[in-house]
């Protein structure tokens, strides 16, 4: 048995299981209390009539495919959100335990908790102008003293940072902790790093959970699809908490048609072209007078320190482009995160920005 299985709260290990209605294609349904006819304009292949498969599991199975794990290792949810939401609700007791997070970083770990009632600790990643990193030790004396930490959210790369985080610091993290607390890495931004995923080292460290998601490489946003992938055991102690019927048709159609071997063609061209493009959008904004600082980055996007960042937010803007805010973050003044879009939307950026750096600057 997997050690970590009991940091689980113990009313969710003995919980019983939603019994949805069971799916069999050999007959025809009249156990589930759906309509027979399909809505109007309902062009699924299965109807949307019908309640999805439950487990849904044509999608696990090619979730399982794409990732290199086995099916009993992956479960589906709306976006990764719902992953950390699971893993928080089936872990942490309210008023009890904690989670830890690494700021700056993903702002939805944190609200998760605050909804279950766990409690949040921050170690700071250290910021220096090569990039954001772990604070190791730090992060292992803070879950020394205080035993009752469950989760440990590790981003990597880290948003808004756009960073990787040093995988040996990470594996050491895993060992430490393995008994104590699960270890959550998000892999949110993986497929533009050319670097292996965590995935693939599960088996040796049993409190591993790694975080993927289908909205940013595969174009998938809208579809809101991320998989929890961990050992077997973990995995069945969350998929207790999640909803029947969690995965709409609609999702499972539109994942399957995006993760055929030809359409992975495709996206890989994709990435390198996303990637292309935000190192020439790096090195045009470092020659920018209204930019301070240029974080590297291994992901979709860039975190910029701005001169002022009102005015690179509004040079945005005049130009027709949103991008977004980040000086609530710790360590992060006067920064502003900047997706990388097409080359014209990125171009287009660029010219406002620099059009605006020769104007004549209030408060700068």
């Amino acid at each position: 048995m997997n050690p970590n299985v009991k940091l689980a709260r113990p009313e969710i290990l003995t919980l019983q299981p939603y019994v949805y209605a069971a799916w069999d294609n050999r007959y025809e349904r009249m156990h589930a209390n759906e309509n027979p006819w399909r809505a109007a304009g309902d062009t699924s292949e299965l109807g949307l009539n019908l309640y999805p498969e439950s487990p849904a599991t044509a999608l696990h199975t090619r979730l399982a495919e794409l990732y290199g794990v086995q099916l009993n290792q992956v479960l589906a949810g709306r976006g990764s959100d719902e992953g950390i939401d699971l893993l928080i609700r089936s872990f942490c007791r309210a008023g009890q335990d904690s989670i830890v997070t690494c700021p700056p970083t993903f702002g939805f770990y944190r609200v998760a908790a605050e909804v279950q009632g766990a409690k949040v600790i921050e170690v700071p990643l250290i910021r220096s102008n090569t990039g954001f990193a772990l604070d190791t030790e730090n992060l292992l004396a803070t879950c020394q003293s205080n035993p009752n930490i469950k989760l440990v959210f590790l981003c990597s790369p880290g948003n808004p940072p756009g960073n990787a985080l040093n995988a040996e610091n990470m594996l050491k993290v895993c060992r430490a902790l393995n008994g104590r607390a699960l270890v959550v890495v998000d892999e949110a931004y993986i497929e533009f790093t050319g670097r292996p995923s965590f995935t693939t080292v599960l088996a040796d460290y049993p409190n591993l959970v790694v975080l993927r998601t289908l909205s940013k490489a595969y174009a998938l946003a809208g579809a809101r699809c991320g998989t929890t992938i961990a050992d077997a055991e973990i995995i069945d102690v969350i998929a207790r908490v999640i909803p029947p019927y969690a995965i709409p048709t609609s999702t499972v159609e539109s994942v399957l048609k995006a993760t055929t071997s030809q359409q992975r063609e495709k996206i890989a061209q994709q990435i390198q072209t996303l990637i292309s493009e935000r190192n020439k959008l790096s090195d045009a904004l470092k020659q920018c007078a209204l930019i301070k600082h240029v974080f590297p980055s291994d992901a979709n996007f860039l975190l910029v320190e701005c001169v002022n960042a009102d005015t690179v937010f509004n040079a945005a803007k005049a130009v027709g482009l949103v991008i977004r805010d980040q000086r609530k973050q710790p360590q992060c003044s006067q920064c502003l995160r900047i997706t990388i879009g097409t080359p014209e939307q990125n171009e287009r950026l660029l010219k406002g920005i620099q059009a605006a750096g020769k104007k004549p600057q209030v408060n700068a």
